[in-house]
């Protein structure tokens, strides 16, 4: 298969068809690249672990019609042969970029996620089985198949605008993280947050990420001055960085995640530490050492969530336990299930982020103490609404919907930051066609319907 630089310095490829040297839809990329990881996926998942993802196979999609089954025929690659894959970053063509949510155990509220897919890896990721909604694997599809939403602060714009549009707190990153690596060169993450700051209005980022010091200009803004409207989350699971590179083989060092912590905390920004999530017999006994460098960082709060392994994520979860700890695999698999009520994971909202039973109250009571213990008892504040001024559109923001018109184009214009300062370029090589695949189904994070154009931008321009 070839493969397309999208721009000179990047480290992301499009893949490309051979004949017609265009991108490749959604349709032709699950035909493709798809079934060649799904190829080795019998190698990957008896194999050690591949370089910087988390993942060792493709288990298929739980919409596919087909199921396969791998045997050795003896002329099957070995584990040394198989190429590590590649990161491939394609356009999310979404109509509409919030999200509302209203389940019982988080509340009503209001996400925004950039990206779908996470190049992070982490193993325990529970968003991985919603690219199955496209025909893609919950494996190394998902750390690898990446789709990005280029239109985001322009969306974001529109949507904040409208006559009844009513302000609330809106969490970005609640499904795929904001700050993964391929936000450095996209920079969509930071767009999103200038339009929020420019409109005082309130929002909370959750990420694994040391990268989002690098708004932290934007992150001041908002948290400083008795404005509240900017918090931050950042998720630590473990203070080893050897189990850390296993779990999450591209989030940035424990130690990285501390100083951002730190620096937020300096910069008056409100900030929480998730010890997300809490692996019995696996990172458990890191509660109190972990809480105890979060409030020596500086962190206001903390919180944890379980284990949860929804659908395929149960098969991917024991083939990395087979790979990396097969010496421990049972024990973790029978203390999980002590929290689940004998199975791997009950997606009641009851029990799904807490669990259940002796072991599972344990760890909440050991967490209750800690926080207690280290001072991180603080309650969230409300971040305010009052201060909300919606923002002025201008007619360029039009072309979001040219594309409606069968001849119509979609621009392409990519925000691309420095410091505070900001330019807007447009990318006149780009050739953009009309949207392939309008009735894509919906994902998990109830976001809007999803369109993969045939066209693709030819270059992404660097960021800060």
């Amino acid at each position: 298969m070839e493969f397309a630089r999208s721009s000179e310095n990047s480290a992301y490829a499009v893949p490309m068809n051979q004949d017609r040297k265009q991108p490749r839809t959604l349709q032709s990329l699950v035909s493709g690249q798809s079934q060649y990881f799904a190829a080795q996926s019998g190698v990957m998942a008896d194999a050690s672990a591949i370089k910087g993802r988390g993942a060792t196979f493709n288990p298929g999609s739980r919409f596919d019609s087909l199921e396969r089954s791998h045997f050795d025929d003896g002329w099957e690659q070995s584990a040394e042969e198989v190429s590590a894959p590649q990161t491939v970053v394609h356009p999310d063509r979404s109509r509409s970029i919030l999200s509302e949510h209203d389940s019982p155990d988080l509340g009503h509220g209001r996400t925004l996620n950039p990206y779908r897919g996470c190049e992070h890896g982490c193993i325990y990721c529970y968003a991985r089985p919603t690219h199955n909604h496209f025909g893609l694997s919950s494996g190394l599809d998902f750390e690898t198949r990446l789709f990005a939403k280029h239109e985001a602060a322009e969306l974001l714009r529109s949507a904040l605008a409208k006559s009844s549009y009513k302000p609330k707190t809106i969490l970005i990153g609640g499904v795929t993280d904001p700050y993964q690596p391929i936000e450095r060169e996209l920079c969509i993450t930071r767009s999103v947050l200038e339009v929020l700051c420019e409109t005082r209005h309130p929002f909370t980022v959750i990420t694994k990420s040391a990268a989002l010091v690098r708004d932290l200009d934007l992150f001041s803004v908002a948290g400083r001055n008795g404005t509240g409207t900017g918090a931050a989350a950042i998720s630590i699971t473990t203070l080893d960085p050897v189990l850390a590179r296993k779990l999450e083989p591209r989030a940035h060092h424990p130690e990285k995640r501390l100083a951002a912590v730190r620096a937020l905390s300096q910069a008056g920004v409100p900030t929480t530490v998730m010890m997300a999530p809490i692996i019995p017999g696996l990172n458990d006994h890191e509660i109190e050492p972990l809480l105890k460098a979060a409030a020596e960082a500086g962190a206001h709060s903390a919180g944890y969530t379980l284990l949860r392994l929804p659908w395929d994520l149960k098969e991917l979860f024991e083939s990395w336990l087979a790979t990396h700890f097969p010496e421990r695999k049972e024990r973790v698999l029978s203390l999980i299930r002590q929290t689940r009520n004998g199975k791997l994971y009950e997606h009641s909202w009851e029990w799904r982020r807490r669990g259940r039973g002796p072991i599972a109250e344990l760890i909440g009571e050991r967490f209750a103490l800690g926080k207690r213990r280290f001072g991180l008892e603080t309650t969230r504040r409300n971040l305010r609404t009052d201060l909300f001024v919606p923002p002025t559109q201008d007619k360029d923001q039009l072309r979001l919907f040219a594309s409606d018109s069968l001849d119509g184009s979609l621009g392409s214009s990519v925000r691309h930051s420095q410091g505070v300062n900001e330019e807007t370029h447009t990318d006149k090589n780009t050739k953009t066609i009309k949207a392939a695949h309008r009735n894509a189904p919906k994902d998990t994070s109830n976001e809007t319907w999803m369109g993969i154009a045939e066209g693709e931008k030819s270059k992404f321009l660097k960021g800060t």
